[in-house]
């Protein structure tokens, strides 16, 4: 004997407890049962058919997405004719989200990855046929010291009890009193650094200076190299580095680069941007020097 459809609602809710249909539904697949409908599809109903997602639509929206990927759906909305809802769920069967941006150092052309990539694969091949190659070489590279640096959010975290107030902290700005730092190290440490003068630019006139103190530097503390000639001078390729008078003193006092010429802003090859420049401003952010002098004896 069939269940009625009280009985049926009473028995779905005992098994699937607040999972189980409605009691309006169950009463509405009954009528359906009874009228011999047996067909679970939806059924056809009055009004007019959506005419949004077709397929013309569909590639409307790929093809002004592929055109410009920043696209907002006001914007696609505009452009297309399409109803903002079917823009967005034209985005969703397309499998495609909108995402930030990642940040990166620096943008390059084709060209511009290719040498790098040349310069490299030739440094690697230098490595093979001479294992002292990376004890050779001395790099050279700049930053901006501050007066004041803020500290970053971790190193002004504290402990804290449950009970304790949360602590706080006045935001802070970098201090308008700054100085270049440069410094050219090799892997047994520095060799020579500086801070560039206030109002001094630092030029190619000022790189051909600081280049002739380097030179002197190089001779005091690293005689074994300075009596070889065999050091490598790594620096990037700044106007003022790559300047016809800069490469006229190199060749003059046979200064040899490890790089013809120095690849735009490798960073496999600045490891100044990597461990040095990084860790030493880390030291210093929260301190304010009266004088930039200070920052010399950290």
């Amino acid at each position: 004997m069939g269940k009625t459809a009280a009985e049926t609602v009473t028995m779905l809710r005992e098994a699937f407890k607040g999972e189980a249909l409605s009691q309006a539904r169950v009463y509405e697949w009954f009528s359906r049962f009874e009228r011999g409908d047996m067909s679970l599809e939806d059924q056809p109903r009055s009004g007019r058919p959506s005419t949004s997602r077709t397929d013309e639509n569909v590639k409307k929206i790929r093809d002004t997405i592929m055109f410009d990927r920043r696209r907002t759906i006001d914007e696609l909305q505009a452009l297309t004719g399409v109803s903002w809802s079917s823009c967005q769920r034209i985005l969703t069967e397309l499998h495609m989200k909108r995402i930030a941006a990642k940040f990166v150092p620096r943008l390059l052309s084709e060209d511009q990855g290719a040498n790098r990539l040349d310069v490299i694969c030739e440094m690697k091949d230098q490595l093979k046929t001479d294992a002292d190659f990376l004890s050779k070489i001395i790099t050279g590279d700049e930053s901006w010291c501050y007066g004041y640096d803020p500290e970053t959010k971790q190193q002004s975290s504290q402990w804290k009890s449950a009970s304790s107030p949360r602590p706080k902290k006045a935001r802070q700005v970098k201090s308008n009193v700054k100085s270049i730092l440069i410094c050219f190290f090799d892997i047994k440490g520095f060799v020579h650094f500086e801070f560039v003068p206030q109002g001094q630019t630092a030029n190619q006139q000022f790189y051909l200076e600081l280049l002739k103190r380097l030179r002197d530097a190089v001779r005091r503390k690293r005689p074994e190299l300075w009596r070889s000639g065999e050091w490598l001078l790594h620096h990037d390729s700044a106007p003022a580095h790559t300047a016809l008078s800069v490469r006229q003193f190199l060749t003059k006092n046979g200064m040899t680069t490890a790089s013809k010429p120095p690849p735009p802003h490798p960073p496999t090859l600045e490891p100044c941007d990597f461990f040095l420049l990084p860790r030493m401003k880390r030291d210093l952010k929260g301190k304010c020097f009266q004088n930039l002098e200070e920052v010399r004896k950290k």
